[in-house]
């Protein structure tokens, strides 16, 4: 089974964050420039929280919230479930599906070292199945 660490390998460390001070604005506009669903929320080398999309749908737009003026510390989910390098995919898959979320920094030492998405294991898994089936098949065929 893969490790984070093998998904970190394959789709790079690069973590895009924000600050607690950052207008809503101007985060979702990062997140549409760089075609991501989540911004990392770091108050200096601290993760602070992290800002979503769906942060953004239920906190800004159905309560009528002006995005410009709203800053991120306002919207941001500050309870921030995270991933070590060492986790498997099932395991962080389990922690995803429990909690309800779909992005997992990825934090060792106390430092973010990357981020994965639902979409990130779930294409791990995928790979793992063909790796497993090209196997079964190599095996059946001798």
């Amino acid at each position: 089974m893969r490790l984070v660490s093998h998904l970190l390998i394959d789709k790079g460390v690069d973590v895009v964050t924000t600050t607690p001070n950052t207008s809503v604005r101007d985060a979702i506009k990062v997140m549409a420039e760089r075609s991501i669903g989540a911004l990392l929320v770091m108050d200096g080398e601290s993760l602070a929280g992290i800002i979503t999309e769906r942060d953004y749908a239920r906190k800004v737009i159905l309560k009528g919230r002006s995005s410009a003026d709203t800053p991120v510390r306002d919207i941001m989910t500050a309870k921030v479930y995270s991933a070590s390098r060492r986790n498997t995919v099932n395991e962080c898959m389990h922690m995803m599906t429990e909690h309800r979320i779909r992005h997992l920094p990825v934090v060792e030492l106390g430092k973010v070292i990357g981020i994965i998405s639902i979409g990130d294991l779930v294409k791990a898994i995928i790979a793992d199945q063909q790796e497993e089936i090209a196997q079964l098949a190599q095996y059946i065929t001798g």
